[in-house]
């Protein structure tokens, strides 16, 4: 099954100059019910819940070919005072999410999109008045 993922990604998405920067995930906690969008940068540690997200590597299709998304993500739960425990480690696809899902009594993490997202510096656009 991963050789079969592994030649999928390599066919589906030529290399591209422009990799993406964000990968944008939704997550379900099971418990109360909540959907959450969460927005992950790729190479950062973001928290959803119990669990600690890393976006390795974020791609999709150009527009004039059938739209896909793949996420390369590694996945923890974190519980205080324990070791972190690796629960996920693999490509996510935006069309098929059970071809490769994330497996927890709690949690449900899927892809939705890949994206650039300008830099998160924070800047001033208001301008400075003098009296």
């Amino acid at each position: 099954m991963r050789a079969l993922v592994v030649v999928f990604v390599l066919l589906a998405f030529p290399a591209t100059a422009d990799p993406y920067n964000t990968a944008v995930l939704q997550g379900l906690d099971k418990v109360t019910a909540r959907v959450s969008t969460i927005e992950a940068p790729v190479g950062d540690s973001i928290k959803f819940g119990a669990l600690e997200i890393i976006a390795r590597t974020c791609d999709k299709r150009p527009p004039e070919e059938t739209p896909e998304s793949a996420t390369f993500l590694d996945i923890w739960e974190v519980k205080p005072g324990e070791p972190a425990i690796s629960i996920f480690r693999g490509w996510m696809f935006a069309s098929s999410p059970a071809l490769s899902a994330l497996e927890h009594p709690v949690y449900d993490v899927w892809v939705l999109d890949c994206v650039n997202r300008a830099s998160t510096a924070p800047q001033d656009s208001s301008p400075e008045t003098s009296n």
